[in-house]
């Protein structure tokens, strides 16, 4: 879950710096609140998807995926030819 919370954070946190380097004004703070409420926003429902997988509660783990904008988790595809749900 690392990779894909690294993917979705960073990009927003680097246009929110680089915002800032331009000039700090309210539409750079709007930025900066938009990419920390995406953020959380992701990282919350992640968390809630592997816990419903662990649990085996699949209406719980479909809820938190679709508003993630897709119901299933993503899959990873392994150099030793294996495919996981999780990343290793």
């Amino acid at each position: 879950m690392l990779p894909s919370l690294l993917r979705t954070v960073v990009p927003l946190l680097v246009g929110w710096l680089a915002a800032l380097g331009v000039q700090l004004d309210s539409a750079s703070l709007t930025a900066g609140v938009t990419a920390l409420v995406s953020a959380v926003y992701y990282t919350v429902l992640r968390l809630v998807e592997t816990w419903a997988c662990q649990l085996d509660k699949g209406w719980l783990k479909t809820t938190a995926g679709i508003l993630l904008g897709w119901a299933d988790q993503p899959e990873y595809h392994h150099g030793n030819g294996t495919t996981t749900k999780t990343p290793q």
